[in-house]
């Protein structure tokens, strides 16, 4: 196993377990199965564990796994602040508390931020106290390293990192999530501060081994490569420095040998400009049923009023890519839950974009064919219900 290090010198093996997506017995969590999973991995060299107070049945899980094989201080508990169910300070303590309880322990190595998707909602726990109560957790130990998970644009991700010193965070990135969501920018741009970066989604969920067309693993076989659609995927990530920890959702022991193999084998600089053309086929053929050219370059940004161009355009195409409730539910949690609207909508069709498109896309007229089809109405009304939500005045 690999191990690269957190801000203080810990050495955290790169591939870390994921704790969501346990094999499911009768609604609930096969506990003999799991355990079998988490120690083989542990046995292997894995000490970095990821789970959240919204997994169900996760964090009790695992602390009752690490209890009962007398394993909690040989391993890393990354779990998270339900940032979105926080209304006040008080409500800090009742969640934090809860989580310790689940998990069997007194303190949390890594502590992130829920799901921020924009720098308002970062703002929002600023407002009922976060940064005083970071800091008193810090000081008794409770919480060892703090950061934010994150789904929302570039943009966004930016200010968050540069708003706190934080000690970690954790980002969606793989090999065709590169320019979206806090992508490589954003990965080069937390390393550049010496921020360790865990990546979640590597394999988005799957979809990189179970719903690559034909010829994409064609482009694979054909390389001289033995390695299998998740290896490239891992193997593309392992290949960054910049990446401290790849966590995988791993639900059967077979999985576990594998990404540990790939995760002992894949050191930094070991994929050739061959392998990352291989990749580019790959993109390419996935790609084939996008219904706008866009390659996220966002010579298109910004836009004077606020449309998120090239986040739209992404969503649009993997409603053609993968499935429309995907595109559909991405397109909600990346544009459509920004404090400041992003939609399609406040297009004034002043052009400008389209000057700057190296692309030749009529944006204006995709635009508005992305928004009929990203925001049919039952999504129009959840959309706005969730912003109301999320972005309720809360008590102080």
């Amino acid at each position: 196993m690999q191990y690269r290090s957190d801000r203080e010198g810990k050495q955290l093996s790169v591939l870390g377990f994921g704790c969501m997506r346990f094999t499911r017995k009768g609604g609930s969590i096969d506990l003999e199965k799991a355990e079998q999973e988490i120690l083989s991995a542990f046995h292997a060299g894995v000490n970095y564990y990821d789970t959240a107070y919204i997994y169900p049945g996760s964090e009790a899980l695992i602390g009752e796994i690490f209890a009962r094989n007398h394993i909690r201080d040989k391993v890393n508990i990354a779990t998270k602040l339900p940032q979105y169910l926080i209304g006040s300070r008080a409500a800090l303590d009742k969640y934090f508390d809860e989580e310790l309880t689940r998990l069997k322990t007194t303190y949390v190595d890594y502590y992130l931020m829920h799901h921020l998707t924009d720098v308002a909602m970062w703002e929002k726990l600023k407002d009922v106290g976060i940064l005083d109560w970071i800091r008193g957790k810090k000081e008794t130990g409770a919480i060892r390293n703090i950061g934010f998970s994150y789904h929302g644009n570039t943009e966004n991700f930016l200010k968050i990192l540069d708003d706190y010193d934080w000690d970690f965070c954790q980002i969606q990135y793989n090999y065709l999530d590169d320019v979206s969501q806090a992508g490589e920018a954003g990965l080069k741009a937390a390393a550049a501060k010496g921020i360790p970066v865990v990546i979640m989604e590597p394999l988005r969920g799957g979809k990189l081994v179970n719903m690559l067309p034909e010829k994409a693993k064609a482009a694979m076989r054909e390389s001289g490569r033995s390695w299998s659609p998740a290896e490239w995927g891992l193997r593309w990530l392992y290949d960054q420095p910049e990446v401290t920890v790849v966590l995988s959702g791993m639900n059967s022991i077979e999985m576990v040998e594998e990404n540990c193999r790939i995760a002992d084998q894949a050191l930094p600089g070991h994929f050739t400009d061959a392998d990352r053309a291989v990749l580019e086929d790959v993109k390419k053929a996935i790609r084939a049923n996008e219904k706008v050219s866009c390659t996220g370059c966002r010579y298109c940004m910004p836009c004077p009023k606020g449309v998120d161009i090239p986040g739209i355009f992404r969503c649009y195409n993997e409603m053609f890519i993968e499935s429309k409730r995907e595109g559909r539910f991405h397109f909600a949690q990346t544009v459509g839950m920004t404090k400041e609207p992003a939609f399609a909508t406040q297009c004034v069709q002043c052009g400008l974009c389209e000057k700057h498109c190296p692309q030749d896309i009529p944006i204006r007229e995709k635009l508005k064919e992305a928004d009929r089809a990203l925001r049919p109405l039952p999504y129009r009304i959840g959309i706005e219900l969730a912003r109301k939500i999320m972005f309720r005045e809360r008590k102080a």
